[in-house]
């Protein structure tokens, strides 16, 4: 790890640095958390309707996660702006930026979502050549789309209570979205008495709702708790808006590539077959629910870093990164053993049973050994790209993110699939060398310190 660090040696963080990262990071790894366990609910759920309704809802799910990161980058604007501005002392216009945040979401998100519900069928149709996949990815695609501004709604939030080192109130609205969404997938899926069994049509009705009741949830708790530092008290300045736009656009279209860069991987996968497709999706929630430690250990280290920013301490800013990721790494580690040493135990949980079970199964064995060999490193990269954030070097981060995904790992899984007639293992090993490759990349960038240097 003093590679990594470069003239920073890695030892051990203070007591007092290790309990303010735990205190951080755990509600936030906890809500990430229900949300992962929802999106593997949701995937084991569906999965029991057969392969062509699985592939259905990760085509689905794609094109709407690609919908609402046009606006979810603003909440790395918003953490930001608010940490910085916790750090410079000026507490009473910390949610400020949220007030921003939730206006852009809605200016950005009303007429997107209108135009890509008009547009869903035709997207599917042009993603996936089996018809059942497109009809029914189309359905549950058209229901999620209603709460694209919902989402981008509560994700600022989030990046607020992240900021100001509340995330429990994070953790205490995504566990109630969960919990809903969970009990409504179970009746609308599959009917129950008076109501009818919906299919990929719950899935996705399920799912709107829980994420407009978050929202409300999020607005009473900002009103209770975030009025004294501004919440819902002044429009942001025209300077203000600039500053969320300069930050949240490059992460929005990061974020935007990044999920464009799944729908065009599940596109090439599903030239290769579709029982390779519905594996796929089931891979990439697997691979999610992997990272979601790094997830949140990152956001805690953008707060930090930030902080220490506004507080004009930059050393200590570099360090923060480093010390949230050597607190941290064992948890990736034992999360890799699980997906090395077990892979077809952790398959049988998201497909269905017999021999058509069986089949996907072994397809997706070596693709999860591969996802445990690199989750570690996966791990840094994500810390570190989250403390890039925070430290305002969206801009930075948008250029590899893009760079790596668009100009290396997709040209080379469309050769490898079209041209080569490889398999799923051969497009998941270019996938892995990626990752591996974008992490290094920000350990540069991290060590190279030009992010300190940014004025928000």
């Amino acid at each position: 790890m003093t590679a990594f660090g470069g003239a920073y040696r890695l030892g051990r963080a203070s007591d007092g640095r290790l309990r303010q990262i735990w205190q951080l990071a755990l509600p936030i790894i906890g809500a990430l958390a229900s949300q992962i366990v929802l999106n593997l609910v949701d995937t084991a759920m569906v999965g029991h309707l057969g392969a062509a309704a699985l592939a259905a809802v990760g085509l689905g799910s794609f094109l709407n996660f690609m919908a609402f990161s046009t606006v979810t980058g603003l909440s790395t604007a918003v953490q930001a702006l608010a940490a910085r501005r916790q750090g410079e002392g000026r507490h009473e216009v910390a949610a400020v930026p949220l007030n921003g945040g939730i206006l852009l979401s809605a200016a950005i998100g009303l007429p997107l979502s209108a135009s890509l519900i008009a547009l869903a069928p035709w997207l599917c149709a042009r993603l996936n050549h089996d018809p059942e996949v497109a009809r029914l990815g189309a359905q549950y695609l058209r229901l999620r789309l209603v709460a694209v501004v919902a989402i981008g709604i509560n994700f600022s939030f989030r990046g607020y209570w992240s900021a100001v080192k509340r995330s429990a109130h994070y953790l205490r609205t995504l566990l109630l979205m969960c919990v809903l969404n969970i009990v409504l997938d179970r009746l609308l899926i599959f009917g129950s008495g008076a109501v009818p069994a919906l299919g990929v049509r719950g899935a996705g009705l399920a799912s709107m709702v829980s994420a407009l009741s978050g929202t409300a949830a999020y607005f009473s708790l900002g009103w209770r708790s975030a009025r004294g530092a501004g919440f819902a008290q002044r429009l942001p300045t025209p300077q203000e808006l600039a500053a969320l736009l300069r930050l949240g656009l490059p992460s929005c279209a990061q974020q935007l590539l990044f999920s464009a860069g799944f729908v065009a991987l599940f596109w090439i996968v599903g030239r290769i077959g579709t029982a390779e497709l519905a594996v796929a999706q089931v891979l990439v929630n697997i691979t999610l629910a992997a990272v979601l430690p790094a997830m949140g250990f990152g956001l805690a280290a953008a707060t930090f870093c930030s902080q220490a920013l506004g507080r004009g301490d930059p050393a200590d800013a570099y360090r923060w990164a480093w010390d949230v990721f050597r607190t941290s790494w064992w948890v990736f580690g034992a999360l890799a053993l699980v997906m090395l040493l077990l892979p077809r135990t952790v398959l049988g949980l998201f497909v269905g049973g017999g021999p058509a079970g069986a089949a996907l199964i072994e397809i997706g064995v070596a693709p999860l050994r591969l996802v445990g060999t690199t989750v570690l490193l996966d791990g840094l990269g994500m810390v570190l790209m989250q403390a890039l954030l925070g430290a305002g070097a969206s801009a930075a981060v948008m250029r590899v993110s893009v760079g790596m995904q668009w100009g290396v790992f997709l040209p080379l899984a469309w050769t490898a699939a079209t041209l080569l007639h490889a398999g799923l293992t051969q497009v998941w090993l270019l996938l892995a060398a990626y990752r591996a490759a974008q992490t290094l990349i920000f350990t540069w960038l991290w060590r190279g310190r030009g992010w300190s240097r940014a004025r928000l």
